[in-house]
């Protein structure tokens, strides 16, 4: 089973987006030493509890800070560009760092609708074109007869995958032939079936011969059950300030968490957010992850690890890893 991540570089109160970023390359540094697949970073805006609203720049400076590991963005969302201008920059960061990059695109807009619309040059962001902006961005990566053309064009073309939380996202990448990424770190209320519906509807393409599936997983994992369940308490309050509207939220203490009197409205809420997130002991995360792989038939596991204590994360991470290849 490969093992990759996603990182959103989470904010901590106290924090500094300047120091979350630094804690992303550290993080991409200590997980390629571990042997992880992937490592990819995320866009949002407008929030002051995650940093990366620029991908495709930390990518820059993440490519500069390993050697090996793959590279990749999780994702863009496309809506919000021109696919030429995707194009050309995911072609550049290919000639830097070759053979590493990995394209993620998702139609999401990363933060609320207002906000879009200014990202949007004209005041109107083109959710309804994603399908066409794919495959512009496809054929601007894949096709040499293409004009104008990418420039610097890539050693080789960077894969495009799909991300996505919904059937829609599914049958897209099965159409276009593209690998797929289900996010259950957003949607867990999803059916296990989701990663079947894209393989039987899956035609190939030049970039992909067979279906591919990654599955992205919130994961915490700790020496006792009992401190992860713990250290888990910050990311449950900082979502469920995130889904109030709250101003100003970044990643609480678990001490602050600890405290706080939380009603059966926001428990339910919690509940149905984070009931298939993983965990507990490396065991315990190791037989979690995998019994999600088989229910769902992934071919690699992705995870989101999201603490107050920066030490904590990079502890999961090897946690893990250990339990893996124990």
């Amino acid at each position: 089973m490969r093992l990759s991540i996603l990182d959103q570089s989470p904010i901590r109160q106290g924090g500094t987006a300047q120091q979350a970023l630094q804690e992303t390359l550290q993080l991409a540094q200590h997980v390629e030493a571990l042997g992880y697949h992937r490592f990819w970073v995320s866009e949002h805006h407008n929030t002051t509890s995650l940093a990366g609203s620029a991908p495709e720049v930390l990518l820059a400076a993440v490519g500069a800070a390993t050697q090996r590991i793959r590279i990749g963005s999780g994702g863009v969302m496309l809506p919000h560009y021109s696919a030429f201008k995707v194009a050309e920059t995911f072609s550049l960061l290919s000639n830097l760092y070759p053979g590493r990059i990995d394209l993620g695109v998702g139609r999401a807009p990363g933060s609320d609708m207002r906000t879009a619309q200014i990202l949007a040059t004209d005041g109107r962001p083109k959710f309804e074109r994603f399908p066409t902006l794919v495959e512009e961005l496809r054929l601007m990566l894949t096709d040499p007869s293409f004009r104008p053309r990418i420039t610097p064009a890539a050693p080789s073309p960077p894969p495009i995958w799909m991300l996505g939380s919904s059937h829609e996202s599914a049958l897209l990448a099965a159409h276009y032939g593209l690998p797929y990424n289900f996010a259950l770190f957003i949607n867990s209320q999803m059916s296990s079936q989701i990663f079947e519906l894209y393989r039987t509807q899956f035609t190939p393409s030049e970039q992909l011969a067979e279906p591919t599936t990654m599955l992205t997983v919130n994961v915490i994992c700790a020496e006792t059950e009992a401190e992860a369940r713990r250290l888990a308490m910050s990311r449950q309050l900082l979502f469920l300030r995130f889904a109030r509207g709250e101003q100003e939220v970044r990643v609480p203490p678990v001490e602050e968490a600890e405290a706080y009197p939380y009603n059966d409205q926001e428990l339910a809420f919690l509940h149905n957010k984070f009931y298939r997130a993983v965990v507990g002991d490396p065991q315990q995360v190791k037989q979690g992850l995998l019994q999600l792989a088989q229910e769902f038939g992934a071919d690699e596991i992705m995870t989101v690890t999201i603490t107050y204590d920066f030490q904590a994360r990079l502890r999961s991470y090897e946690l893990l890893m250990d339990a893996f290849q124990a």
